[in-house]
């Protein structure tokens, strides 16, 4: 399984500590490594923002899937994420 950003997403993640950066590409490389990513992943009930997300630390990645392939829509502090 492969991940994607949306520009927004990429924008987000940009604005984001070096540090940060780099612990967030380092999960999702985890996790899309494995054979069933959903595992770590939680269902987002406001269907607006997106399908699932990922916590990584204080950080939520919000995303939507399509085929086989995950769209990151947009990267997040927990308590800015869902505003």
């Amino acid at each position: 399984m492969r991940y994607y950003f949306k520009p927004t997403a990429l924008r987000d993640f940009r604005r984001l500590p070096k540090g940060v950066q780099k612990r967030i590409i380092n999960k999702l490389d985890f996790y899309t490594k494995t054979v069933n990513p959903f595992q770590f992943a939680e269902a987002i009930k406001d269907k607006k923002l997106g399908e699932y997300r990922f916590r990584i630390g204080d950080y939520r990645v919000i995303f939507d899937t399509v085929k086989e392939s995950i769209i990151i829509l947009s990267i997040g502090h927990r308590k800015d994420i869902y505003q």
